[in-house]
C-alpha cells in the first residue's frame, strides 16, 4: 500500500511540475529562447520531447517497459564482472523503477556509461544543479518507464539463445560489433518473430574507425546516429544548440552489403547522471550511445501513446508492429540541412532511400506523435497523412494503392517510407534466410481523376539491397490528387513466403526554406566566415577527386558543389547565430 501511495504521489508531483515548466516553455521553438537552466536534457527539447509532454503531460512512459542491453566495463577470462549497472543511488534515480538482471555470480559494479543511459532515459531531479548551470529540473524521456538493465552475454543465453522475446515493449543497446554475428542476429531475429522494436547505435564516425556496427546496422532494428552539438566553448549554448550529423563523429553508411545506415539521428550531447557523484552531473559529448536513448524514448512514447488508443493498438502487432513504428520513426524525422539520397549526385536517387549521415533524419517527438495518431489508414481512400500496417500477398502480385486528396499542393512535400523485415531462423546460429526474404517497392503517382493518360510517375524507391524505401519529394502544383503504390518489384521471384508483412507511414508537409544557418556555417561555430569557404572548397575537392566521398556544402541541392553554392556562401558572409557569442572557440 505505502508503494502505491508513493508512486501517486510521484505522480501527481510530476505532473504539476512539468505543467508548470513546459507550460512556460509553450513550445518546442519557444523553449529554445528560455533559460537552459530550466529543463535538462536539452537534446530532448530539441527534438521536441518536452513540447510532446505540453500536449500530453502524461507521456512520461508510464505502463512501457524498456530493456537495456549493456556492457559490463570489465572482463577476466573472457567472463564479465556485472559492472554494467547504472549508479541507482543517483538522485535522478530515486523515483526510477529499473532493475538489473544478469547471472548472479558477482557482486554487482557500476558503468559509467549505462549510468549515463539510463539517465537519458529514466532520470528526474527536480533539485539538480551544476556549477556551470545552476540550479535546473533534470527529466529523462521516459521517467515513468519501467527499466529493465540487462548484461548482454545473460540477454544473449536467455533471450536470443533460445528466442524467448523478453517482458519489455522496446529494447535499446548503445554498443555494437564491426561485424555480424550470432548474437546480433539473434537480434534480427526476436525483431522479426517478436515485432520487437530494436534500438541500436551504429558508431562514432571515422575519428572512432567505426564502421556501422551491429546490431544497429541490422536489417530489422533501428540504427542510430549522432547530431553533434555546436562549439562555441559554452556548455549552457553546447547543451542548448546543435547542429548536423558528420561522418568524422557519426557512422556513416552503406553497410558492407550496401544497405544504408544510420536510420535517423539524434543529438547525443546531453547532461547525464555522474556514475561517481551521487548527486553530480556531467556533458556526455557527441556520441551515438547517448543519441540512442533519445530516440528509443520517443519509441516508447509512441508505445504509450498506443496504448492509450485502442484505433492505435495494430502499431503494437507482433506481426509487423516494429515496421510501423519504425515507419512513422523515419517518415515523421526532421531532414537537416544538405540531407539528400545516397551520394551527392542525383543519379541514385530512386535506388538509395536514405542519406548516408543523417538517415531519414533527426528524430522528431511531435512529428511522430502527430502521424501515429492520425491514424491507420487502410488501402483505398486515405487522408494526406497516416499509416499502415499490412500484408502484401505474393500470389497474386497485385498493388496496394492508396490514394488520397490535397487541397493546395504548392510548395508541398510528400514523404512517405515503407518498411518491412528480413527473415531469419529461430535456431542457433540464426542465419539469415534470403529465399524468404521479398524486394518490395513503392511509387508516388501524380492522379488527374479526369484523364488517366495525364497521371505521372512522380518519384520511386526501388532498393535492391534495403528492407526500407523512403520519398521525398516536391508535390506537384497543377495536381491534387496522388497515389501512393506498394508493390513487389519487378523480377521478385521468391515464393517461400506467400505474403510480406509491412509498415507504411506519409504525410503532407509545407516545403522547407533555407533560413537555417547550418546551410553556410559549415563548421557550425556560429558565424559564416572565411572558415567556413575554406571548408566548402576542400569539400568541393575532395568531392571532384573521390565521387563517393560524402561531403557538405550542396547548398542548391543539385547534386554537385559549384559556383552556385560557393555565392550563396559569399552572399551570407558574416551572418551570425542568435547563439554566437564572443568567446566561441573553434
Amino acid at each position: 500500500m505505502r508503494r502505491a501511495v508513493d508512486r501517486t504521489a510521484i505522480l501527481v508531483r510530476r505532473l504539476w511540475v512539468v505543467g508548470l515548466l513546459v507550460g512556460a516553455l509553450a513550445s518546442a521553438g519557444t523553449a529554445q529562447a528560455q533559460d537552459t537552466s530550466l529543463l535538462q536534457p536539452q537534446g530532448l527539447d530539441y527534438v521536441g520531447i518536452y513540447a510532446l509532454r505540453q500536449i500530453d503531460p502524461a507521456l512520461t512512459g508510464e505502463g512501457v517497459r524498456f530493456g537495456v542491453l549493456c556492457r559490463s566495463v570489465t572482463y577476466k577470462d573472457g567472463e564479465p564482472q556485472n559492472d554494467y549497472q547504472p549508479n541507482v543511488r543517483h538522485a535522478c534515480f530515486e523515483s526510477a523503477r529499473v532493475r538489473s538482471y544478469d547471472k548472479g555470480l558477482l557482486a554487482p559494479g557500476i558503468s559509467p556509461h549505462s549510468t549515463a543511459v539510463c539517465s537519458i532515459l529514466f532520470g528526474e531531479d527536480a533539485e539538480a544543479m551544476t556549477p556551470f548551470l545552476g540550479p535546473f529540473f533534470y527529466q529523462g524521456v521516459v521517467p515513468a518507464a519501467e527499466g529493465h538493465v540487462y548484461e548482454y552475454f545473460y540477454f544473449g543465453e536467455q533471450h536470443l539463445f533460445t528466442q524467448t522475446a523478453p517482458p519489455v515493449d522496446v529494447v535499446t543497446a548503445s554498443f555494437g560489433f564491426q561485424f555480424e554475428n550470432w548474437w546480433t542476429r539473434g537480434v534480427e531475429s526476436l525483431a522479426e518473430h517478436a515485432g520487437l522494436p530494436v534500438i541500436a547505435s551504429v558508431g562514432n564516425g571515422t575519428n572512432a574507425s567505426d564502421p556501422p556496427l551491429y546490431p544497429g546496422a541490422g536489417s530489422n532494428a533501428i540504427g542510430v546516429g549522432v547530431v553533434s552539438s555546436v562549439k562555441t566553448g559554452n556548455p549552457v549554448t553546447d547543451l542548448m544548440h546543435f547542429a548536423l550529423a558528420y561522418p568524422d563523429q557519426s557512422t556513416l553508411g552503406p553497410t558492407g552489403d550496401d544497405r544504408c545506415k544510420p536510420d535517423i539521428v539524434a543529438p547525443g550531447n546531453c547532461l547525464v547522471a555522474d556514475a561517481t557523484e551521487d548527486r553530480g552531473y556531467a556533458m556526455s559529448g557527441d556520441w551515438s550511445s547517448y543519441a540512442t536513448p533519445v530516440t528509443a524514448g520517443v519509441v516508447g512514447l509512441l508505445v504509450q501513446t498506443a496504448r492509450m488508443d485502442k484505433n492505435l493498438s495494430p502499431i503494437l502487432s507482433p506481426n509487423g508492429g516494429n515496421c510501423a513504428l519504425k515507419a512513422i520513426l523515419m517518415n515523421s524525422a526532421t531532414k537537416l540541412p544538405f540531407w539528400h539520397k545516397g551520394r551527392l549526385t542525383t543519379e541514385d536517387d530512386r535506388e538509395e532511400p536514405l542519406d548516408y549521415v543523417q538517415g531519414a533524419g533527426m528524430v522528431n517527438a511531435v512529428g511522430a506523435y502527430r502521424l501515429l495518431t492520425a491514424g491507420r489508414a487502410l488501402p483505398g481512400s486515405v487522408p494526406s497523412m497516416g499509416w499502415d500496417l499490412n500484408v502484401l500477398d505474393r500470389t497474386p502480385q497485385l498493388p496496394q494503392v492508396y490514394r488520397f486528396t490535397v487541397d493546395e499542393s504548392d510548395d508541398r512535400m510528400l514523404t512517405a517510407t515503407l518498411v518491412w523485415n528480413r527473415h531469419y531462423s529461430e535456431v542457433f546460429p540464426f542465419e539469415r534466410v534470403p529465399g524468404a526474404d521479398s524486394d518490395l517497392r513503392i511509387e508516388v503517382w501524380a492522379i488527374d481523376p479526369e484523364d488517366s493518360s495525364n497521371d505521372l510517375l512522380l518519384d520511386s524507391c526501388d532498393s535492391k539491397a534495403d528492407n526500407v524505401e523512403h520519398i521525398h519529394v516536391p508535390m506537384l502544383a497543377e495536381y491534387r490528387v496522388y497515389e501512393l503504390v506498394v508493390s513487389y518489384a519487378d523480377g521478385a521471384g521468391q515464393t517461400a513466403v506467400m505474403s510480406e508483412p509491412y509498415g507504411l507511414a506519409w504525410a503532407v508537409a509545407e516545403r522547407p526554406g533555407l533560413q537555417s544557418i547550418l546551410w553556410h556555417d559549415l563548421n557550425a561555430d556560429g558565424v559564416v566566415d572565411g572558415a567556413d569557404v575554406r571548408i566548402f572548397l576542400a569539400n568541393r575537392h575532395l568531392g571532384l577527386t573521390s565521387p563517393d566521398a560524402y561531403v557538405i556544402g550542396d547548398i542548391n541541392a543539385d547534386g554537385i558543389l559549384d559556383a552556385a553554392d560557393l555565392e550563396s556562401l559569399i552572399a551570407n558572409r558574416n551572418r551570425k547565430a542568435g547563439w554566437r557569442t564572443d568567446t566561441v572557440t573553434n
